[in-house]
């Protein structure tokens, strides 16, 4: 998959992710949401949506978010791990959902090295966010990478 096309998978990943954050996971909501007329209709308003997604695209998506909402009491306590006195109810809801597609995939994702997942987590921050929050999301995640990922992974962003 190309670069921009991961981004922007990566992104409706995270729409998807905050949309949890507020209600039980259903694959069937996942199977909607990604579903080519509802795209359409809300692609009105969110110039991300326009366009078919590719089937990796949408596969990518759902393996995310499916994979997210799998691993939330995991992903959970690895950033109240490294938030260093802030307690999930502290954070944005914005700031949580980055946090757990991020880690995620540093976790899961073995072609998404941790840095571009760094990365491409305080861009999202930087969007949907704010600053303050952006280099909060990179302080976890740089301490999470520390603690959680063996030295190979990281490596791999020398690239």
């Amino acid at each position: 998959m190309s670069v921009m096309s991961r981004t922007k998978a990566r992104e409706i990943a995270l729409h998807l992710i905050f949309e949890m954050g507020f209600q039980q996971f259903e694959e069937e909501n996942l199977n909607e949401r990604l579903d080519e007329e509802i795209m359409k209709s809300i692609s009105g308003d969110i110039a991300l949506y326009a366009g078919k997604l590719s089937e990796e695209q949408t596969a990518y998506i759902r393996a995310v978010v499916k994979g997210v909402a799998n691993d939330l009491p995991v992903l959970d306590t690895i950033i109240e791990a490294n938030s260093k006195g802030w307690s999930l109810n502290r954070l944005s809801h914005m700031t949580i959902a980055v946090l757990r597609l991020a880690l995620f995939e540093m976790r899961d994702v073995d072609d998404v090295p941790v840095g571009v997942a760094i990365n491409e987590a305080v861009e999202l921050a930087k969007k949907y966010d704010t600053e303050d929050a952006a280099s909060f999301i990179n302080g976890v995640l740089g301490s999470a990478a520390r603690a959680e990922f063996p030295q190979e992974k990281q490596e791999s962003t020398n690239a």
